[in-house]
């Protein structure tokens, strides 16, 4: 059996689309004499990520966990222990026989503010991974339950303001040198990178799309690394290998 199922690339298209449509559906429901309001309340107002949690509820399906819990929705069903705080609401949720199988966070980003929202996204990636793995440790989830699965995935919208450098503030100490005249879009993919090759994740996932292409399901990924198949591809193993361990 394939790792990934046929079919899982017009999955994550669909996935796009729904979330772009339903950004617009949300954004038309307030008041056009207030549009920053409107455009506010389309990112904040939720539901927007939901096609990629069926799409990662897809995955664990066609790969023999039938039988598991796949919490998509609902607060207390989302939430998990944390070590530094007491809960933490993750956007998906695996639990099979009283085991913590795999905690997702999906993220995105649009226009027209980045730089504060994407210092905002890089504490909490941070925060999120470092309670997680210390929750783990300390036997949170089960003192012999195996490790959990943890990804994180971005949808960030492709345009001119995400793709032009940007400069930063060297007033006291020079910043690393990758980080020079680069743009939002080039952070976000450093970011998920160093996320992975530091442990904090076991994969990540970075794409992007325009408003009129992606709610026609087009997307393009900056970097083959951080493609939804190789994140896809790593979540699918994770499954396998906790199945043949029951």
């Amino acid at each position: 059996m394939k790792l990934l199922p046929d079919g899982y690339q017009k999955k994550v298209g669909k996935a796009v689309s729904h979330y772009w449509y339903t950004l617009s559906a949300q954004a038309a429901k307030q008041s056009s004499k207030d549009a920053d309001r409107g455009r506010r309340a389309a990112v904040t107002g939720g539901k927007q990520m939901d096609g990629f949690c069926d799409l990662l509820r897809w995955l664990f399906i066609k790969n023999g966990l039938k039988d598991a819990d796949i919490h998509l929705s609902g607060k207390s069903e989302l939430t998990i222990p944390g070590f530094f705080r007491p809960t933490k609401q993750w956007d998906i949720l695996v639990v099979h026989n009283a085991c913590l199988v795999a905690a997702v966070e999906f993220k995105s980003q649009r226009g027209p503010s980045f730089g504060n929202n994407f210092n905002n996204r890089t504490e909490e990636a941070l925060g999120t991974a470092e309670d997680l793995w210390t929750a783990y440790r300390e036997g949170a989830f089960g003192e012999k339950n195996p490790k959990p699965w943890a990804g994180w995935l971005m949808l960030l919208e492709d345009c001119d303001k995400s793709k032009a450098p940007v400069g930063v503030a060297e007033r006291h100490f020079p910043v690393r040198k990758e980080f020079k005249e680069t743009s939002y879009s080039k952070r976000y993919e450093l970011l998920l990178r160093k996320l992975v090759l530091e442990k904090k994740y076991d994969a990540a996932a970075f794409i992007m799309a325009t408003q009129n292409e992606g709610i026609a399901g087009k997307y393009s990924e900056p970097a083959d690394d951080l493609s939804m198949k190789k994140f896809l591809a790593s979540l699918a193993g994770h499954i396998r290998t906790y199945i043949e361990g029951l």
